[in-house]
């Protein structure tokens, strides 16, 4: 028995970097079935390569596999490069294996509701007008993620479930709040001005299910730090699932026999 959605939608993948969650990613894959399938950039991590840092293991192979099988089977899968895999950008239009390449996409959920789907960098002003500074902060931030790897492992060996060190760290500091406040109110304000239901993106790594009046700002979160994904159902209501808690949760209602075990 799988975990069945009608559209679901992830971002920040970062395969190709050490800080993946590719295990757990692969195990939500194994878990779940769906008829569409957002990839809301930053899947393969580009940047990772041109720092010479790239990693890359037999667990981000069993991602791209997984993916690949979905589309074989019949789920529509659509690939919205972000920044850090902007060399897909020049090839938006194609598609390969049965992945479609889009800069932004507009989906139509089973209420009717529309809601425009891309990855949010273009909105991210801190990219657009001073690039040395993103990645000065891009360095930070990749610090923080070795960090919060060497972190988690002693709490694995403790016993502890996984803990995003880097993600208490931005609900903390001031001046990470007001940017993801202002990310999310430029992404709700360019629905608006559409005249679309809501946005579904990526980028910040900070998951989020948000009504703004009638408008709802959705944010898939991240594979580095939450491992998280947004889920819509067949009657077009949306959740954000985050697969560390509902797989422990669902290991513990296998255990009990009270679910079948996922193939």
């Amino acid at each position: 028995m799988k975990l069945r959605y009608r559209t679901l939608c992830l971002s920040d993948i970062h395969l190709g970097t050490r800080g993946c969650k590719a295990e757990y990613l692969t195990d939500f894959l194994r878990h779940v079935q769906c008829r569409k399938l957002y990839l809301v950039g930053d899947i393969i991590d580009m940047w990772s390569l041109r720092k010479g840092g790239w990693y890359w293991s037999d667990t981000h192979n069993e991602v791209v596999r997984r993916i690949l099988a979905m589309a074989r089977e019949g789920t529509e899968v659509i690939y919205i490069p972000g920044n850090h895999d902007d060399w897909l950008r020049g090839h938006l239009g194609t598609e390969f294996n049965g992945i479609r390449l889009a800069k932004h996409d507009i989906h139509t959920a089973a209420d009717g509701r529309r809601y425009l789907v891309l990855h949010g960098d273009e909105f991210d002003t801190l990219i657009v007008s001073n690039r040395w500074l993103h990645h000065l902060g891009s360095l930070t931030y990749d610090t923080l993620l070795e960090i919060n790897r060497w972190l988690n492992l002693a709490r694995e060996s403790l016993g502890y479930p996984y803990w995003s060190f880097a993600g208490f760290l931005k609900s903390r500091v001031k001046n990470a709040v007001r940017y993801i406040t202002e990310f999310e109110n430029a992404l709700i304000h360019n629905a608006r001005r559409q005249q679309l239901d809501g946005v579904i993106c990526g980028h910040i790594h900070h998951p989020r299910l948000h009504h703004e009046a009638s408008y709802l700002y959705a944010n898939c979160g991240d594979w580095v730090e939450n491992c998280t994904a947004l889920a819509e159902d067949d009657e077009g209501a949306w959740s954000l699932i985050h697969w560390v808690e509902e797989s422990a949760h669902l290991l513990r209602e296998n255990s009990r026999g009270e679910l079948p075990e996922q193939a």
